[in-house]
This record gives structure tokens, sequence and C-alpha cells, in this order.
């Protein structure tokens, strides 16, 4: 494993050749710039005009315009959390751009499929955890090509994959609750 910090994202996107896989598993995270877009959510404020995200969003566009294919699994607790709602909210920037985002109730996941930390899988072969500090905000990364665990991360797309139901379909059962 290899300890990555400060910002490698732009590295791994850009060598990314044919897939980017990305599973998230928590129900809320403490990323500091979605503060004050998530207070305004939960307080009932309009929403800022435009992307929240705009940076994030042109490296999954300029990724998925190479033909490289953007997926996300998300895992949630039914009711969603409040971060959860929030997210779902927005979640149109990224399909737009190009991700494909699905979602897995939280109950219908087998425990051997819930690792402790999100992870990206690159190609099939390259493994990326988020790793995040015990108050929820993000800590750095850490990455592999270990045979083994990649083995692993695709069987665990592939199984959670086929149990997910896509973004535009779970916005309109989930939405607003």
């Amino acid at each position: 494993m290899q300890l990555r910090q400060g910002d490698p994202w732009p590295e791994f996107f850009r060598d990314c050749r044919r897939e980017a896989f990305h599973l998230e598993l928590k129900d809320s995270y403490a990323e500091s710039y979605e503060s004050e877009p998530l207070r305004r959510f939960l307080s009932g404020e309009p929403a800022e005009e435009g992307d929240p995200s705009p940076e994030w969003r042109a490296m999954v566009r300029e990724t998925a315009d190479r033909g490289v294919t953007m997926s996300r699994v998300r895992v949630v607790t039914i009711p969603l959390s409040d971060y959860q709602r929030w997210l779902l909210s927005i979640t149109h920037y990224n399909v737009n751009a190009g991700d494909d985002i699905r979602y897995v109730p939280r109950n219908l996941v087998p425990p051997e499929d819930m690792p402790e930390d999100d992870w990206w899988l690159f190609d099939g072969r390259l493994v990326v955890f988020n790793v995040t500090a015990a108050d929820g905000k993000p800590a750095d990364s850490v990455s592999t090509t270990d045979p083994g665990i990649a083995a692993y991360c695709r069987s665990v797309k592939q199984r959670l994959w086929d149990l997910a139901m896509p973004y535009a379909q779970f916005n309109r059962v989930h939405a607003g609750q």
C-alpha cells in the first residue's frame, strides 16, 4: 500500500484508460467545502446558482469524454440521512457530467461487501482507499495494485452493481423524504 498525500486525484483520473468506479459507504461526509451548501439545504434556503463543485465535474467530464466509463454505487441507509438527501438533490450534476451513479439500500448489502472505507477502482487493477478520520473528515488516500485486493474490489463492485438502482429511478422514489 502506498500513502497518497495531497491531491493525487487528477493523476489517477488522467492515467485511467477504461473505467473508474467509486464505492461510497458512509451516510455522511465531513468535507469542509460542503458545509455551507448542506446548511442552506437543511434550513430550506435556496441553493446557490450553478454547480456546487465545478472543478470536480470538469474532471469527470474530461475523463468521460476520453471514453473512460465513470460509475459509482452509493450504499445508503433508508430513510436517507440529511446529508444523503442533500447529496441526492445535487447528484444530477455528476450524472450530467458523465458519472453513472446508482444506489443500494444498506440492508441489502451482505457484510462481506461492506469494507470500512470507500474506494475507487481504476481500470480494474488500481484500488485507492479514501481514508477518513474518526471525526468523518477526509484523511489521505492509500493505493494498491495488489491483485488479491483488486479482485475483491471487482467482485464487490459487480455484486453491488447488480443490486443497485440507477440514480433517476432512486431519485423518483426517495427525493423529498
